[in-house]
């Protein structure tokens, strides 16, 4: 199969769908794989590294998106809206319920759409590769919050693990998954007074056994959100219902009530995010001011560790790319895992849960 692999065209996005080792693994197995100019420079991977591991390199985006296999990190942006055809399989996070442009014009196009966040398996690893993008979030989000929490960058000018005579920070996390738990980890070495909040009573009691009583956890309800957003110095929305749009879950009438300074980090941005007040920002201008908050609103977030989010992601998706490789859609009737990644296919939306978000549109 020719699979192509686009140089990344969102704001300051330096990941890329295929690394060389992947390239290699491709070439193993008897596959062509067209990758852009340059389309690694910034994860680390020079062009070179790429033909040693058996790739073309291209110098156009036509020349990799004209190929019966596309493999992404990020959705389709309009400019590549144009690219999308019928005889494609596009591999890639997609976010569609929070984008109905996008469903829109891939609907349109026929191709076969597999957004990498609700590939779903059986178990504990339920969304296996939206959890290595989940993971560096997370810990990016306090380390993004921190950094935010500084006079300089627009924050109250608090030290999240405090100084001896002087308290810490408090960070409140909305959503106890894998973001949330991953958010904790970094909040607790930091040395900050940390809440989680999360719906699930069996996903609380496991974080107990995590964290011991380094970390308050509170049933999530509206007087619980309410108190913790309040005081807090750090918020970070860590919501996910796949497929789904975001609930909001902080309004703008409790941001107002946030102390001046304080910061939002809304992972779930992606997915629409739970705060009322918040919408995308980008890499090159990541936070504005509202209601006197700091607003950080990236949905790319791990684009800015992009040498080691690559192989994360790669070490994930490796092998449904070499199953989409070797045998093309029918990949779908031999693995339900991948299967429940499909989102349009043949002109039709057919993620359920992104059914439910547009059911005005074709399914």
């Amino acid at each position: 199969m020719e699979i192509g692999v686009p140089k990344e065209t969102k704001d300051q996005e330096f990941r890329v769908g295929l690394s060389p080792s992947s390239v290699r693994v491709l070439r193993e197995n008897g596959h062509t794989i067209f990758v852009q100019t340059q389309a690694g420079h910034g994860a680390g991977f020079t062009d070179d590294e790429y033909i040693s591991a058996g790739a073309e390199i291209v110098p156009t985006p036509e020349a990799t998106w004209n190929r019966e296999l596309v493999v992404k990190v990020k959705e389709p942006l309009v400019s590549e809206y144009k690219f999308l055809h019928k005889e494609q399989i596009l591999f890639t996070y997609l976010h569609l319920a929070a984008d109905r442009k996008l469903t829109e014009h891939l609907i349109d196009s026929g191709t076969s759409a597999i957004a990498y966040e609700t590939v779903e398996q059986p178990g504990v690893n339920k969304l296996p590769l939206l959890s290595p993008m989940s993971i560096i979030a997370g810990r990016l989000s306090v380390q993004f919050g921190a950094r935010y929490l500084e006079r300089q960058q627009g924050g109250r000018g608090v030290l999240l693990g405090g100084v001896p005579g002087v308290k810490a920070g408090k960070i409140v996390i909305l959503g106890g998954g894998v973001v949330g738990t991953e958010a904790a980890k970094i909040a607790v070495g930091m040395g900050a007074i940390v809440q989680i909040l999360d719906v699930n009573v069996e996903r609380l009691s496991y974080l107990e056994t995590l964290f011991g009583s380094r970390v308050e956890l509170l049933y999530s309800n509206s007087a619980h959100i309410e108190t913790a957003v309040q005081e807090a110095d750090l918020l970070i929305g860590a919501v996910l219902v796949p497929g789904r749009r975001a609930p909001i879950l902080v309004s703008r009438g409790l941001v107002k009530q946030m102390r001046p300074g304080s910061v939002i980090v809304d992972v779930a941005v992606d997915q629409g995010g739970c705060v009322e007040t918040l919408h995308t920002t980008s890499h090159t201008q990541p936070t504005y001011i509202d209601e006197g908050v700091v607003h950080y609103g990236v949905p790319n977030m791990p684009g800015a560790v992009p040498w080691t989010a690559t192989q994360a992601l790669n070490n994930s998706t490796l092998p449904y790319v070499v199953q989409l490789a070797n045998l093309g859609i029918k990949a779908l009737d031999v693995n339900p895992a991948l299967a429940k990644g499909l989102n349009v296919q043949n002109h039709r939306l057919v993620h359920t849960a992104v059914q439910e978000v547009f059911p005005d549109l074709p399914n």
